[in-house]
């Protein structure tokens, strides 16, 4: 079973709490300071509460604590912010149903690997889904991060966890994660979306047991 810690801090004070290169891997997803807390769409906007001002970019000293904790970084946003060259790219297409509307077709995530750029189609929405983030990326984009930049027994860190899909991911897949999320109110619902998860997966292994 994967062992899932998620903390209601700032990401600064956690990442401080650990060791150099505590982490094999760090997969984040901080700010791009383009005003996302208003919402990225129609539908967004009507999940983005108001007062809320939570997209800022985040200062250099995150990325260089992000460095000296985790051994490989997945950033995404990081066309946004002031990074090393990176020829490992990671390009997120959104599907050809999404062209054309109100939000990015696509996302870009930098990262630390010395690879080839790669590429996944994979929608951003599931029908019926729950969504309690305004950017709130599907747990499949985050399944298939692990499966191609994480190795078995890798320990995955997540600096602003938002809508807890890496959490799903990485309980499925069996990867133990450290998550932080300074909003109470993104961290109560990433925490309740988790629980409701595991029981319905328990829920399941029962069954068919």
């Amino acid at each position: 079973m994967s062992k899932i810690e998620i903390f209601n801090i700032d990401c600064m004070e956690g990442m401080k709490r650990y060791p150099d290169k505590y982490f094999d891997l760090a997969i984040v997803d901080p700010p791009y300071g383009i005003g996302a807390e208003k919402g990225t769409g129609d539908y967004s906007k009507a999940l983005s509460p108001k007062g809320k001002h939570w997209d800022k970019v985040p200062e250099e000293k995150f990325f260089s604590l992000l460095g000296w904790v985790s051994t490989n970084q997945i950033i995404w946003g990081g066309q946004y912010f002031r990074l090393q060259h990176c020829r490992g790219w990671i390009c997120w297409y959104k599907t050809d149903e999404v062209k054309g509307r109100d939000f990015s077709e696509f996302e870009l995530a930098w990262t630390s690997f010395d690879r080839p750029a790669r590429h996944i189609e994979l929608k951003p929405f599931i029908k019926n889904g729950e969504r309690i983030h305004p950017t709130q990326k599907p747990v499949a984009l985050y399944k298939w991060l692990l499966k191609n930049y994480a190795k078995e027994g890798d320990l995955i860190l997540d600096s602003h966890l938002g809508s807890g899909s890496i959490a799903i991911a990485c309980y499925d897949m069996g990867f133990d994660l450290v998550g932080f999320e300074i909003d109470k109110d993104y961290y109560e619902g990433a925490m309740k979306r988790l629980d409701e998860h595991q029981r319905q997966m328990r829920l399941n292994l029962s069954l068919r047991v």
